[in-house]
């Protein structure tokens, strides 16, 4: 013990009557400290591991030693950061030279600085950790909570995916699990440049620690002739249909998951009524008992409307029967002061969902503060995060998590899918069709059921539908075209490949016990397989590697990696269809199944051919899945304005959250009726109605959304999704969506350089203005604007007719209009043209932009002519960034590096001299340098004049 230490001991002396030794513990990684124990359950030890310069591990637990596991999420960590340890008073604190973690030995409670002291984070006064026994399958555990100060300037964006449509998370609510169009990833991104990854795998809630409660359980409940205790539910059969109107009381509206054991009933719905038709109608009048803000939330299948006090406060939302969605809303009321309530339902099935509950006011203090609550873990464990920038957060969660592979240079490229190519010649026909009509095309995707219809998980092609799958790829490949599969983690029981599987006990059982049965034909018993196994990971692998790549195939699709078992089932149901795992009871390990079946296949085809670039698609995801070289899609989303619109918000906090690779179905996945007849009248007549006028510019605001996120890729349901299926050629939808599909191979120079920059330095290609203009506070709320890398400002188009829309311009040296090249001030608010074919789109001003020639695929041309747009204003810098684009060669070193900088001052462009080489590097190339400024409106125009530059890979500077 040094004597700086002695000191402080004799000081801590008087508060514990003894050494320091008995107050804390140093260790190889940080510090262990005891905390004087008030009760059986608060905190008795509290842990710091310096992790990185600004990297901090914390653990706590009620016991007398921590019960360490390894962490599924965290990757080892080589390098040891040098720390000190202090000790002065009742605290003691572990310091790198970037940040200070410190602990209150009296109570627990902790909180973070910088090396100046500034405070950064700091946990509730009095400690703000609980824990609460819990035991589940003879696992004993704690349900914990943790929650941490905020300034009431502070916003909150990652946790994942979610479609309610909020953006900053500050003073919300967010339940953490999986499920189909819901990715959750416990990790948060303040905007005062930090980070708080909870290393937790169950059911985990964002804000208030409770799940919301019945409107009975709140507000004194009237039916709509005012007799208190229930609300009047009045349903009302579908012509025809035989029924009577039936009318109840219902004392909650809680019709949300099926019954167990009677899987075509819905709980607390009347049985026997004909739902599919029908309209429902929920009246009556609620009454709270105290005044506030009741934040309410929505479940909904079919058409819903809600009236609170004679007031629309849900404007008509429209999901599909089987795939319900949440909306969250919020309403002011008074205690004492009864108010109509109203609830319009039309179910869109023979089996529908409703549901509306609510949560008490919250102290608004209390509700501003960041919170973390989880079911079931072993002990608290959670990863401080520092940063200069949000970038450098989330570079230290990769860090943390693991680094994101350069995805293959043709995913950067369109994507077409459609559910479901039902054959080999569709399939091949879709394609052809691309290159016929010079459509720019790199990817086709299989979807499910190409296998006999009795053998899911078997990895066999129906062979009546696709003949020979070798020649269908080959075909695919002849047209300079790549092919991913669907590949599911389910498996019906008869087919071999589950029963290698039973025979190991590595089959989830309980979908089998229930003789559970799904929707294909007669309906077939069928298991999904416990990726938790790392054994069952590797037999996985082996399946595919056995069935499918020796096809050629060049992409997997993971379906339903959540698990989804079943849909529509309570979440215990679903937990115990779910498990349990082979680490532990599916409770603990609820939330990271789509992150162990990412493993299987990275792992498995990176230890067959290593020369080759993996990339999956996968439906759910988790902490840490960009290691996996995987991305994630947004799920069976709905084909309405609204969800496209959930859907720039939802990107944006999957990229918060650490995860660079992100796309959706362009259009929507579940089709509503009006859109289907839209187009069989179109096909039928060549006459366009209303609904299908709507569809076709509907899908045209989601193309050009989608042009500019970081993977492009459209797929549905009938109507089908090809660009000349969705509008005939010359007509405006169509014009846009191809001039959207070259853009996008005009911009590949500049896109796969953001990919490059994912894995050298951790960027993120989908950029919410919050992290490139922290300090404009004007942003923090703007979830319907991005940044496309760090040029592009893309502002989609989310309302049916609008031919302009307010664009925020955030504060900066300008933005120039990329259409006609005009100037435009920032820290300003516009109403800007959004005609039918174009969406908003400026650049920053100091941008140097790289545009490639005209392409039908990414590897068709070498880019030996790049026409090099420089937006003057501000100085700017890029880095064009290649290699061979298909393989793992960039890991030893072998790619190119440009630097390119732009001197306002000077007004001089410096192309750097070329850092490396790969083979089949150009060797020379020919820029050709295009000045756009506040005099000169400079459309783009890849034929635009401009400074020819030989370039041979050494330095060259040009005079703009």
């Amino acid at each position: 013990m040094n004597m700086k230490n002695i000191s402080y001991c004799l000081l801590a002396g008087l508060l514990f009557g003894a050494c320091s030794g008995n107050v804390y513990e140093e260790t190889d990684k940080g510090v262990i400290v005891k905390v004087q124990q008030k009760g059986d359950t608060d905190v008795r030890l509290v842990r710091f591991q310096v992790m990185g310069e600004k990297l901090i591990h914390v653990s706590a637990t009620p016991e007398k030693k921590f019960a360490d596991r390894q962490s599924l999420v965290v990757v080892p960590q080589t390098e040891q950061t040098p720390f000190t340890v202090a000790q002065q008073g009742d605290t003691i604190t572990v310091s790198t030279d970037e940040v200070r973690a410190s602990v209150l030995a009296s109570t627990g409670e902790v909180w973070f600085t910088d090396e100046d002291g500034n405070m950064i984070l700091q946990e509730n006064k009095g400690g703000g950790k609980t824990f609460a026994p819990i035991e589940v399958e003879g696992t004993k555990g704690y349900t914990i909570r943790q929650v941490f100060e905020s300034p009431d300037d502070e916003a909150f964006y990652g946790l994942g995916q979610h479609q309610a449509d909020e953006f900053n998370y500050k003073g919300k609510n967010e339940e953490l699990f999986q499920y189909n169009t819901k990715v959750s990833v416990p990790f948060i991104v303040s905007n005062k440049n930090y980070g708080v990854l909870l290393d937790s795998y169950s059911l985990c809630r964002f804000g208030n620690p409770n799940d919301y409660s019945q409107l009975g359980e709140v507000f004194k409940l009237y039916d709509k002739d005012g007799k208190e205790g229930a609300i009047t539910g009045t349903y009302v059969p579908a012509e025809g249909s035989g029924a009577e109107t039936l009318v109840r009381r219902e004392d909650s509206l809680y019709f949300e998951h099926l019954v167990r054991g009677d899987l075509g009933h819905v709980v607390n719905l009347p049985k026997d009524f004909p739902f599919y038709g029908s309209k429902v109608t929920y009246e009556g009048s609620i009454e709270p008992s105290e005044s506030g803000e009741f934040k309410f939330i929505l479940y909904y299948a079919g058409y819903t409307k809600i009236y609170i006090d004679n007031q629309l406060v849900v404007p008509e939302r429209w999901r599909t029967a089987w795939n319900p969605n949440s909306y969250k809303f919020s309403v002011n009321l008074e205690a004492g002061k009864r108010v109509p309530l109203k609830v319009e339902w039309i179910p869109d099935g023979a089996v529908s969902y409703s549901g509306l509950r609510v949560y008490s006011p919250v102290d608004p203090k209390e509700q501003g503060k960041q919170s973390w609550w989880s079911e079931m873990t072993r002990q608290l464990d959670y990863y401080f995060i520092a940063g200069d920038d949000m970038d450098e957060v989330i570079s230290g969660y990769r860090t943390l998590t693991g680094k994101s592979p350069i995805m293959p240079k043709w995913a950067m490229g369109y994507w077409q899918s459609r559910e479901k190519y039902n054959t080999q010649a569709e399939m091949l026909g879709a394609l052809k069709g691309f290159r016929d009509r010079r459509i720019p095309i790199d990817n086709i995707v299989l979807d499910w059921n190409h296998w006999p219809e009795n053998a899911w998980g078997s990895h066999e092609f129906d062979k009546a539908r696709f003949p020979n799958p070798k020649a269908m790829v080959d075909s695919i490949h002849a047209m300079h075209g790549r092919m991913m599969i669907s590949v599911w983690p389910k498996f019906y029981t008869t087919t071999e490949h589950f029963k290698e599987f039973d025979e190991k006990g590595w089959m989830y059982q309980q979908s089998v016990k229930d003789s559970l049965k799904d929707w294909v034909g007669p309906g077939y018993t069928y298991g999904f397989y416990d990726a938790y196994s790392a054994d069952a990971r590797k037999l996985f692998w082996n399946q595919m590697y056995e069935h499918y790549y020796p096809l050629g195939i060049d992409a997997w699709w993971m379906d339903a990696s959540e698990p989804n078992v079943r849909d529509c089932t309570d979440l215990q149901y679903r937990k115990d269809l779910c498990g349990p795992t082979a680490l532990g009871s599916s409770a603990e390990y609820f939330n990271a199944y789509a992150l162990m079946n990412a493993d299987a296949i990275y792992n498995g085809q990176r230890g067959v051919d290593n020369n080759k670039r993996v990339f999956l698609l996968t439906r759910s995801g988790f902490t840490g899945l960009q290691r996996y070289s995987t991305a994630t899609w947004s799920g069976d989303i709905a084909t309405r304005w609204e969800d496209m619109k959930a859907q720039i918000s939802a990107g944006l906090n999957f990229a918060m959250s650490g995860i660079p690779y992100w796309t959706m179905d362009i259009g929507g996945f579940c089709v509503e009726n009006r859109y289907v007849a839209g187009q069989k009248q179109w096909n039928e007549t060549k006459t366009e109605n209303a609904d299908y006028k709507e569809w076709r510019e509907l899908n045209t605001r989601w193309f050009q959304f989608g042009a500019f996120c970081p993977l492009y890729r459209a797929h549905g349901q009938y109507p089908l999704r090809e660009p000349w299926e969705i509008a005939p050629e010359g007509h405006p939808a169509y014009n846009s969506i191809v001039y959207y599909t070259k853009l996008r191979y005009n911009l590949m120079p500049y896109i796969y350089s953001l990919a490059g920059m994912t894995w050298f330095k951790d960027y993120t290609i989908m950029r919410p203005l919050v992290m490139d203009f922290t300090s404009d506070t004007n942003v923090n709320n703007i979830g319907d604007q991005f940044m496309f890398g760090p040029s592009f400002m893309v502002s989609p188009v989310y309302k049916y007719g609008a031919r302009s829309r307010e664009v925020y311009f955030p504060k900066a040296e300008g933005w120039y209009d990329f259409y006609t090249g005009k100037f435009q001030q920032g820290g300003v608010k516009a109403d800007v043209k959004a005609p039918y074919e174009r969406v908003p789109l400026y650049v920053r001003a100091g941008s140097i932009v790289p545009f490639g020639e005209d392409m039908q695929y990414t590897d068709e041309k070498p880019a030996d002519r790049i026409v090099l747009y420089v937006y003057q204003g501000a100085d700017g810098e890029f880095t064009l960034y290649e290699d061979e684009g298909v393989n793992y060669n960039y890991e030893q070193g072998k790619y190119a590096m440009i630097p390119m900088e732009y001197d306002e001052e000077e007004k001089t462009l410096t192309i750097g001299k070329r850092e490396g080489s790969f083979p089949g590097m150009l060797e020379k190339r020919t820029f050709t340098v295009v000045k756009v400024n506040p005099d000169k409106a400079q459309p783009f125009d890849l034929n635009a004049k401009g400074v020819t530059v030989d370039y041979t890979g050494e330095e060259v500077s040009v005079k703009l």
